[in-house]
């Protein structure tokens, strides 16, 4: 089991359910437009969020950004060391810095002795991208074994100043290389790890790569608190944590849809109604299997253990629960009569 921080409140670590994160893409400076995405970022489900904080500007803006959030908030913080310390001072829940980059010792020390006093958690964050020039010289690009001498140089810098109340992410646009890098830190450390793949390129492809990295190491019992970087709206990232986390069976919470991948007996527009139930559900918190199925003959049976399911026929079909028929009807009628049966469950 890892160590715990207190995140305002989110413990990560120490046997807690995994967290989901996101990170604004508001400007700092705009309060309103901020505080909006936070909104909508609470009610996707993400847990707590960060912000960029380039300038004193964007830090007076983050102060009046936490009197008002609905979620815990991160200080995204690179070399000025001043910055952290206003965060911090302006209700920041966790800061997050390279500590190789805002300075000498004396610099750290200030972050380390304001998050001290007041209790702040601060996450180390290792990106391939941004290795310091001996560790490239030593491994010749960003290794996962780089990524990890990386971030022990920044934990023992903290831990010289008496300061063990981290969180550690090591990030690479590579998945083998950031799942390899979190799996030899795990066997030599008990910091709690943020997972996530950086950079992952267009939507899909972002999917798929944060799939396969996060959910590898999810599967291997890694991994304390994620992000799913998207190039898209935050919100999208949240959806996506929660599926992943769903489909490594580490949340209950929400929907769970399964549905055919159709073949020659389909004889309904099933692509067109899973997207359908998909989008009227997406909000839907109840810890419940849902199934769409394109074929009567074997829809039921195929999913009877389903909390409750449609199956399509010709022009008509079938409501049922746990394997069992409910209710018959028109094929326009399902999905209303679906989701009306669901709001009593």
């Amino acid at each position: 089991m890892t160590r715990q921080i207190n995140v305002g409140g989110v413990l990560i670590g120490g046997g807690a359910p995994v967290v989901i994160q996101s990170m604004l893409n508001t400007k700092t400076t705009d309060v309103a437009a901020s505080l909006a995405q936070i909104r909508a970022l609470r009610t996707a489900g993400c847990q707590i969020a960060r912000l960029s904080v380039q300038n004193m500007e964007a830090a007076r803006g983050f102060a009046e950004i936490c009197k008002e959030s609905e979620l815990p908030l991160v200080a995204d913080i690179h070399f000025d060391y001043k910055l952290a310390l206003a965060a911090a001072e302006g209700g920041a829940s966790k800061i997050r810095i390279n500590p190789g980059n805002i300075g000498g010792e004396d610099r750290v020390r200030a972050v380390v002795d304001i998050c001290k006093e007041k209790k702040i958690p601060i996450r180390i964050g290792v990106n391939g991208g941004s290795l310091d020039k001996a560790l490239l010289e030593k491994y010749g690009h960003p290794t996962a074994e780089a990524l990890v001498e990386s971030a022990f140089s920044h934990l023992e810098l903290l831990e010289k100043f008496g300061f063990y109340d981290t969180c550690v992410s090591m990030k690479s646009s590579t998945v083998p290389t950031m799942v390899s890098a979190a799996r030899l830190f795990r066997s030599r450390c008990d910091y709690p790890l943020h997972i996530g793949v950086t950079e992952t390129g267009p939507v899909k492809m972002g999917m798929l790569k944060s799939a396969v990295g996060i959910g590898s190491l999810l599967l291997d019992g890694i991994g304390d608190t994620i992000r799913v970087s998207l190039t898209d709206d935050p919100v999208q990232e949240v959806y996506a944590a929660r599926d992943i986390l769903k489909a490594a069976g580490l949340r209950k919470d929400g929907v769970n849809i399964i549905s055919c991948p159709t073949c020659g007996r389909t004889q309904i527009d099933l692509i067109g109604l899973v997207n359908r139930v998909d989008e009227a559900l997406k909000d839907c918190q109840k810890p419940i299997t849902v199934a769409v199925m394109g074929c009567i003959v074997n829809g039921p049976g195929e999913a009877r253990e389903a909390d409750i399911g449609i199956a399509g026929g010709d022009g008509f079909g079938m409501i049922f629960e746990k394997g069992v028929q409910v209710e018959k009807l028109p094929y326009d009628e399902l999905l209303p009569a679906l989701l009306k049966r669901i709001e009593t469950l």
